[in-house]
């Protein structure tokens, strides 16, 4: 590989923005590990002493983004108090500029972070059968002599060589993605610090720690989008957004550029039957086993590739039966009604209709129908509302996009990486392996869901002004911001037992966020 960093010219911004997120590391891990953490006061404490068992998960973030809001405040990541705030949604928002730069307002250059808050279920029963007593989903590593490599390793995509296991910062969100949302504060914070070297010359910086993604993808730039942006003036519309979800792979390498995801839905289906003794099933009409052959037959399609294109960037949609209920009087009983629900992933080049319609093609459906059985296939809602109360009511269809990566939000992600990672990056003798740090940038996709499908709008929607010096993307049907992702955390990793992340890819994650907006400003004003 090449030296790239002999072949950039590194500036003193370079330098510094390298040098700070080395600095702040340790205060970046401590934030982290109490993010994780807070979840475990309400967990322990009774319900009806206050306590509350889904803390930390959709909708009951409050607690932790109390926390990150006082933080920003207390290490400075922000100019003034009143510069982070919390939205109507429950998103923490903040925000961070040069007021003296004196670039006029019309030529400033809007970027926003995004990363999410809420994480899923801990498991921790689950924690500590298959781990021991070593580690905690909220407390982190307890005891590190008890921590067994292999036990590890079974549960987990990568990890790195034993001696490096110092490094590693354990827990329920640490992966995904709360190192994210560390990495967005320390950044504004170094940003703020060098802003007589130039780090937000030409920028405004919207960061936003979103709430309820795990259950609903996208759900706060969602309203975001439907709410704010609708007549707003272009100093609210961004240029780009980065999305702070891990962007490391167990197999390529951490620390990716991410320029795209695949879509998602839900697909729900209803079977009802007729009920009745489990000793004369004659007499009822059996949702479970006409239910069992409709998911039979998708399973046999999808593994076909029947109904499914493939993307040359994204890949190919899937689809997945991914939960059930059954109801019924008792064991010994033909139920009265099944329903379950397919995760469908999106490719490009592929719809919501469609996938509906290919479900309502199936042999099996029109089997239950001809028996006497009711089948209803539809998109189900999702209407929780968030930790402050706000309403939500949206169908559970999630747009996959991409960035080309030509874009100039792309290239000067690359740029930036190579000014303050490739030369901090020491690959071993023969290369990197697995999900180590890359010194040369990797420019990928992600495998799963983020934040990005709350940004898309229609093709056609006029109620945004978004000018064409914004460079907005077409992704089949919708337009959107440009968008890339860069992370901390191995993809392979999160939702995982013994979840965890490398210290490492956060402080180098930090850096590129900070030094990106000058990337971006100077590579745009160029126009290179």
């Amino acid at each position: 590989m090449p030296e790239v960093s002999e072949q950039l010219d590194l500036s003193k911004l370079d330098h510094r923005v390298a040098e700070l997120a080395e600095q702040y590391r340790p205060l970046a891990v401590a934030i982290l590990r109490e993010a994780i953490r807070i979840p475990a006061d309400d967990v322990d404490r009774p319900v009806d002493d206050g306590g509350d068992p889904r803390s930390g998960l959709s909708n009951h973030e409050s607690r932790r983004l109390h926390f990150l809001r006082d933080t920003i405040i207390d290490i400075d990541a922000v100019r003034h108090a009143d510069d982070v705030w919390f939205d109507d949604y429950g998103n923490l928002v903040w925000l961070v500029r040069d007021p003296f730069d004196g670039v006029p307002p019309e030529h400033q250059k809007i970027i926003y972070f995004d990363g999410h808050t809420d994480t899923v279920q801990a498991l921790r029963t689950q924690w500590h059968d298959k781990l021991g007593r070593a580690v905690d989903p909220y407390n982190g590593l307890i005891d590190a002599a008890a921590l067994t490599p292999t036990a590890l390793r079974d549960q987990l995509g990568y990890v790195p060589p034993d001696d490096e296991w110092e490094h590693l910062v354990f827990g329920r969100g640490s992966a995904d993605q709360l190192a994210g949302v560390v990495a967005q504060i320390v950044a504004t914070k170094i940003m703020l610090e060098l802003v007589d070297d130039g780090a937000l010359h030409g920028v405004i910086v919207r960061s936003y720690a979103t709430a309820a993604e795990e259950d609903n993808d996208g759900g706060g730039p969602r309203h975001v989008v439907a709410k704010i942006w609708p007549g707003a003036g272009a100093e609210m519309i961004p240029d780009v957004v980065i999305l702070t979800e891990g962007t490391g792979d167990a197999i390529k390498g951490a620390l990716g550029i991410y320029r795209g995801q695949r879509g998602r839905m839900q697909i729900e289906v209803t079977v009802v039957g007729r009920s009745c003794h489990g000793s004369m099933p004659f007499e009822g009409l059996n949702p479970l086993e006409h239910g069992g052959a409709i998911l039979a037959e998708a399973a046999q399609r999808h593994a076909a590739g029947d109904g499914f294109a493939d993307h040359s960037f994204l890949g190919r949609g899937t689809r997945t039966a991914s939960w059930s209920m059954l109801d019924t009087p008792s064991d010994c009983a033909v139920p009265d009604r099944f329903t379950f629900r397919f995760d469908r992933r999106l490719t490009l080049g592929e719809t919501p209709e469609q996938s509906l319609a290919d479900i309502e093609s199936l042999d099996a459906v029109a089997a239950a129908r001809a028996a006497g059985l009711t089948v209803t296939i539809d998109v189900p809602r999702y209407t929780q509302p968030t930790w402050r109360a706000y309403p939500v009511d949206n169908a559970q269809i999630y747009p996959g996009w991409v960035t080309p990566a030509e874009h100039p939000s792309i290239r000067a992600a690359v740029d930036a990486y190579r000014r303050v990672v490739t030369p901090h990056v020491v690959e071993p003798d023969g290369g990197a392996t697995r999900g180590a740090l890359r010194a040369e940038p990797r420019v990928d996709k992600w495998i799963f869901s983020t934040d990005g499908v709350g940004f898309p709008i229609p093709v056609d929607d006029a109620t945004i002004d978004v000018g064409p010096d914004k460079a907005w993307v077409v992704s089949g049907p919708v337009k959107h911001p440009p968008m890339f992702g860069i992370g901390a955390g191995i993809e392979q990793n999160t939702h995982r037992i013994g979840e965890c992340v490398d210290a490492r890819e956060l402080q180098h994650a930090i850096a590129v966020l900070a030094r990106f907006p000058r990337s971006f400003v100077d590579l745009t004003t160029v126009g290179s």
